[in-house]
Protein backbone atom coordinates (compact mmCIF):
# COMPACT_ATOMS: atom_id res chain seq x y z
CA UNK A 1 0.00 0.00 0.00
CA UNK A 2 1.54 3.41 -1.08
CA UNK A 3 0.70 6.49 1.29
CA UNK A 4 1.03 9.63 0.45
CA UNK A 5 2.56 12.64 2.63
CA UNK A 6 -1.66 13.74 3.43
CA UNK A 7 -2.28 10.03 3.79
CA UNK A 8 0.46 9.35 7.02
CA UNK A 9 -0.46 12.84 9.06
CA UNK A 10 -4.25 12.31 9.97
CA UNK A 11 -4.76 15.27 12.17
CA UNK A 12 -2.67 17.27 14.94
CA UNK A 13 -3.46 16.59 18.68
CA UNK A 14 -4.57 19.89 20.31
CA UNK A 15 -4.37 19.19 24.23
CA UNK A 16 -2.61 21.37 26.97
CA UNK A 17 0.33 18.60 27.12
CA UNK A 18 0.91 18.95 23.40
CA UNK A 19 0.41 22.49 23.52
CA UNK A 20 3.08 22.86 26.40
CA UNK A 21 5.79 21.27 24.70
CA UNK A 22 5.00 23.14 21.09
CA UNK A 23 7.93 25.57 22.87
CA UNK A 24 10.33 23.08 22.32
CA UNK A 25 9.51 22.38 19.23
CA UNK A 26 7.74 19.33 19.50
CA UNK A 27 4.52 18.30 17.66
CA UNK A 28 1.62 15.80 18.21
CA UNK A 29 -0.22 13.84 15.37
CA UNK A 30 -2.16 10.99 14.99
CA UNK A 31 -0.68 9.38 11.95
CA UNK A 32 -1.96 6.26 9.93
CA UNK A 33 -1.25 3.05 11.99
CA UNK A 34 1.09 1.48 9.48
CA UNK A 35 3.76 3.82 9.10
CA UNK A 36 6.61 3.79 10.53
CA UNK A 37 9.34 6.99 11.91
CA UNK A 38 11.07 7.23 8.95
CA UNK A 39 7.62 7.88 6.98
CA UNK A 40 6.52 10.42 9.59
CA UNK A 41 9.83 12.49 9.49
CA UNK A 42 9.20 12.64 5.43
CA UNK A 43 5.76 13.62 5.20
CA UNK A 44 6.09 16.20 8.27
CA UNK A 45 9.14 17.66 5.95
CA UNK A 46 7.04 17.29 2.53
CA UNK A 47 3.61 18.93 4.20
CA UNK A 48 5.30 21.61 6.53
CA UNK A 49 8.84 22.52 5.02
CA UNK A 50 10.77 21.80 7.91
CA UNK A 51 13.77 19.97 9.20
CA UNK A 52 12.77 17.29 11.64
CA UNK A 53 15.11 15.94 14.08
CA UNK A 54 13.82 13.45 16.01
CA UNK A 55 10.33 11.16 15.78
CA UNK A 56 8.38 9.25 18.58
CA UNK A 57 5.36 6.95 18.43
CA UNK A 58 3.16 5.57 20.65
CA UNK A 59 0.36 2.69 19.12
CA UNK A 60 -2.83 2.56 21.56
CA UNK A 61 -5.44 0.29 21.37
CA UNK A 62 -8.56 1.30 20.78
CA UNK A 63 -11.17 0.92 23.84
CA UNK A 64 -14.53 -1.84 23.81
CA UNK A 65 -17.52 -0.07 23.67
CA UNK A 66 -21.10 -1.32 24.36
CA UNK A 67 -24.64 0.29 23.99
CA UNK A 68 -27.21 -2.25 25.05
CA UNK A 69 -26.33 -6.01 23.89
CA UNK A 70 -24.11 -4.99 20.82
CA UNK A 71 -20.37 -4.82 21.47
CA UNK A 72 -18.33 -3.08 19.56
CA UNK A 73 -14.23 -1.32 19.32
CA UNK A 74 -13.17 1.99 18.68
CA UNK A 75 -10.77 2.02 15.60
CA UNK A 76 -6.73 1.83 17.15
CA UNK A 77 -4.09 4.85 16.78
CA UNK A 78 -0.80 5.66 16.54
CA UNK A 79 0.37 9.19 17.27
CA UNK A 80 3.83 10.71 16.54
CA UNK A 81 6.05 13.68 18.75
CA UNK A 82 7.59 14.96 16.26
CA UNK A 83 10.78 17.19 17.28
CA UNK A 84 12.14 19.70 14.73
CA UNK A 85 15.48 21.10 14.54
CA UNK A 86 17.09 24.06 16.45
CA UNK A 87 17.26 26.32 13.04
CA UNK A 88 14.16 24.72 11.56
CA UNK A 89 11.27 27.05 11.34
CA UNK A 90 8.01 26.30 13.55
CA UNK A 91 5.06 24.60 12.11
CA UNK A 92 2.16 28.28 11.52
CA UNK A 93 -0.87 25.59 11.69
CA UNK A 94 -0.31 25.74 15.46
CA UNK A 95 0.65 28.95 15.76
CA UNK A 96 -2.74 30.77 16.65
CA UNK A 97 -4.08 28.34 19.39
CA UNK A 98 -1.47 28.79 22.22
Amino acid sequence: MNLTSHDIIRKPVITEKSMAVMADKKYTFIVHVSANKSQIKRAVEEVFGVKVQDVKTIRTLGKTKRVGVHVGKRADQKKAIVTLTADSKTIEFFEGMQ
